[in-house]
């Protein structure tokens, strides 16, 4: 069998790419991150690895790659990808969201917890020297409602059941949750306003797509109970922004943790950073000390199954987005 050509779209000084080392008996791994970089190889390409997430760059080399038959992202996110030429070809493309489930569903509960027992005010009333008792919210029985149901979602409701959280679940094909031990209440789409009502904790874990772009929008955070807290771990611009600011200084809301953005890095003066009812991750939310290592032992495991002719895990749906 001759020699596999992978092309690697990434930092060529990333220390983490000389965990492909293992593979210099099966295949030739080209890194790069400009077009010309792959120029020579890529007509005999076998596998794009997108490790950088630049899908500008991706499309770029996917042009001139005739004869890629596997595509691999690091990040879970993959709209930026899925364009035209690439959906209606056969070639499959993977991601690596189990990779940072737990991760988040832990963040989760620590945006959770952040507002139950009111640690913002906690740390500023032991900064200013100040003893300042006040009442904390009970996390036990309260109802903990997931947008969009998926790796990042079930990893959420499994932090939560610990804490005696009811688990409302919402998906667009909910009968691949029916027999779910985790949901005391599985939702399909025409059920959001039914999970907002009720929930006192709403996390969105939707991945972009054009039906759930701009799908928390004024209308869906007015239906959230005014005690309610929203936890974006999704994408950014599956929360109409504007309407959040509002929502946050207006107190339609008791508030909300966002690691997702419209814009990344968040502009410099941006609203967000000033309220006091936000708690902002910088979507580093699940960037362990290992993350980048346990993304490329991902990578390496789908590498084996191709090589064996093996299906693949975590393979997108091209045409539904994720």
């Amino acid at each position: 069998m001759s020699k596999l050509t992978v092309l690697v779209l990434a930092d060529p000084e990333d220390k983490t790419l000389s965990m492909l080392d293992r593979l210099a008996g099966v295949a030739t791994i080209v890194c790069g991150n400009t077009v010309e970089s792959f120029r020579e190889a890529a007509s005999g390409a076998d596998v794009i690895l997108n490790w950088t997430g630049d899908w500008k760059l991706f499309e770029q080399v996917w042009a001139i790659s005739p004869h890629v038959r596997w595509v691999h992202s690091r990040s879970a996110g993959v709209e930026s990808a899925l364009s035209p030429a690439f959906v209606a070809s056969n070639v499959p493309l993977t991601n690596s969201r189990t990779v940072f489930s737990r991760p988040l569903g832990e963040f989760a509960m620590a945006a959770v917890l952040f507002f139950a027992k009111n640690l913002r005010r906690m740390v500023q009333s032991q900064q200013a020297g100040k003893w300042d008792p006040f009442d904390v919210t009970e996390v036990c029985g309260s109802t903990l409602g997931i947008i969009g149901y998926g790796d990042i979602g079930r990893a959420c409701a499994a932090c939560a059941r610990p804490f005696g959280m009811k688990i409302v679940a919402l998906r667009r094909r909910p009968e691949l949750s029916i027999h779910d031990p985790l949901v005391d209440v599985l939702l399909g789409p025409a059920q959001l306003k039914s999970l907002l009502t009720t929930a006192d904790y709403v996390v969105v874990s939707t991945p972009l797509t054009e039906a759930t772009r701009g799908l928390i929008g004024e209308n869906e955070l007015r239906c959230m109970k005014p005690s309610a807290v929203l936890i974006n771990l999704g994408r950014g611009p599956v929360v109409e922004e504007k309407a959040l600011i509002r929502a946050l200084e207006q107190h339609w809301i008791r508030g909300a943790a966002l690691d997702v953005f419209d814009t990344e890095p968040l502009p410099e003066g941006h609203a967000f950073y000033r309220l006091e009812n936000l708690l902002l991750s910088p979507h580093c939310a699940d960037h362990t000390s290992d993350w980048l290592e346990r993304a490329m032992s991902f990578f390496l495991a789908n590498f084996e199954r191709f090589c064996k002719g093996e299906p693949f895990m975590t393979v997108v749906d091209k045409r539904s987005g994720y």
